[in-house]
């Protein structure tokens, strides 16, 4: 039995989830039967929901395999199942009382519930356990709820568009914005809003262009919006104070090591940030990020205005519209 294929497949359908299941991990479940064919399926499909496992379990009991032996069957899961009560029962303690014979997990859970309790419960009933499977694919899967476990902060995403001379807008104090990016690389942002629980700008953006920072060219949930207000400008009527999400508003502290900490108490996984270049650079200078995304409209040139953040772009990019797509990630310690 070719363990790597089914955790694959585990991985593949997890990812059905990806948009609604914040601030919980992507997790997808397969049970087969001795001879490799695939008995049942499923997914953690949206938070507060049933796991995984539960439902993979739901579908096999409305199979025609259903009065199989369960015992000869192995149960493929890309995380290691729960072994606490939280907002549904263990999983662990489920798997148990199917009788399931074999449970090959892709990676072992971070999160201080459950940390390798899942296993040890599992083999504890006598089930044989196989871990590690895949598990650098496993990993970036869920690499958001892992940064928030392992790293006690969200995953951070900076997002900027910019000319092809190196500046994000025209110099303003009214009107609107310079357009750089293009209906197809617009809909590319707002699916980065579905991907990540928060959303972040700067008092500046929010005084000079009111966004209301929800994913309208996406499906998904809207992410929490954030911004900084230390000197009380913002005024009550500004669209990212909207009831259309939930915001937050940091005033008397403003330093972004702070704000990670906030957001990780708040149980914020990921954080895509598209302000301008004052709050880009401060969080660059302290280095607590993990990625960033850069749209170069190669063809459009400004002479002066708003410099864009300056970074080494990587060699590598993708093309979208005619725009260049760069993505840089961090190596560097990110505790």
């Amino acid at each position: 039995m070719e363990y790597a294929n089914y955790i694959a497949h585990c991985l593949e359908i997890a990812r059905r989830g990806e948009y609604y299941v914040a601030p919980n991990p992507m997790v997808g479940a397969v049970l087969v039967d001795a001879g490799g064919t695939i008995l049942a399926e499923g997914w953690h499909e949206k938070y507060g929901e049933a796991h995984a496992e539960v439902n993979c379990f739901r579908h096999f009991e409305v199979s025609k395999s259903r009065d199989l032996d369960l015992a000869t069957c192995t149960l493929f899961v890309s995380l290691e199942p729960c072994s606490h009560y939280g907002k549904t029962p263990p999983c662990a303690k489920l798997i148990i009382e199917k009788g399931v014979g074999r449970v090959v997990v892709g990676m072992l859970d971070p999160n201080p519930l459950v940390a390798g309790k899942g296993v040890q419960m599992l083999r504890d009933a006598g089930i044989e356990v196989i871990i590690g499977v895949l598990e650098e694919q496993c990993r970036e899967l869920n690499k958001r709820f892992l940064c928030l476990h392992e790293n006690h902060r969200p995953y951070v995403i900076l997002k900027w568009a910019q000319t092809s001379d190196g500046f994000i807008d025209i110099k303003r104090t009214s009107g609107s914005p310079i357009k750089i990016s293009t209906p197809k690389t617009k809909e590319i942002v707002h699916r980065m809003r579905a991907e990540n629980m928060a959303i972040m700008v700067g008092t500046n953006t929010v005084l000079l262009d009111n966004p209301r920072l929800l994913n309208t060219h996406w499906e998904g949930r809207n992410p929490i919006r954030v911004t900084v207000d230390r000197y009380n400008r913002i005024p009550s009527n500004a669209r990212i104070l909207s009831d259309e999400s939930k915001t937050i508003v940091y005033r008397n502290r403003t330093d972004w090591p702070y704000i990670l900490t906030d957001l990780a108490s708040r149980n914020i996984h990921s954080i895509l940030v598209e302000g301008g270049t004052t709050l880009l650079n401060h969080i660059l200078a302290t280095r607590l990020w993990d990625e960033i995304h850069v749209e170069v409209a190669p063809e459009l040139t400004i002479g002066d205005g708003v410099p864009a953040p300056a970074i080494d772009l990587p060699a590598t990019y993708e093309t979208v519209d005619g725009h260049l797509l760069f993505t840089k990630l961090n190596n560097f310690a990110k505790k």
